[in-house]
């Protein structure tokens, strides 16, 4: 496991879409934390400034969807690098309401991981 220094937060309502991926990028060496609504992810993000990257899901349940957390990241934690995952919607990165990236469940894993890294590296 080689230690990327990356600190991301998953938010996904699906708990074992969310272990996945947790467990997945814990083995690539990032620090995960998790959430599963955007109301845990935002009080996560208060308590950890050290986030870098936001990977949420667009459909959940709570005050906000996946798409509005992604916009409330950008306007409260603009360093903040945002992927939008969904398997009921289909989005262009350009139809993103942030700027991010956007992947369509099921995601391919490593794809997940080289895109968080080109982000964060890009600054």
């Amino acid at each position: 496991m080689a230690y990327s220094g990356i600190t991301v937060l998953v938010v996904e309502d699906e708990i074992l879409i969310r272990m996945d991926i947790v467990e997945f990028l814990q083995d690539e060496g990032f620090i995960v934390h998790e959430a599963s609504n955007a109301d845990d992810a935002i009080a996560i993000l208060i308590a950890n400034s050290d986030i870098g990257v936001l990977f949420t899901d667009i459909d959940m349940p709570g005050s906000m969807d996946g798409l509005k957390l992604a916009a409330a990241v950008r306007d409260r934690w603009p360093p903040v690098k945002i992927i939008v995952t969904s398997g009921h919607r289909h989005l262009s990165d350009a139809l993103l309401p942030v700027q991010g990236k956007f992947f369509a469940k099921p995601y391919d894993h490593s794809r997940i991981v080289s895109a968080m890294r080109e982000m964060v590296a890009a600054g």
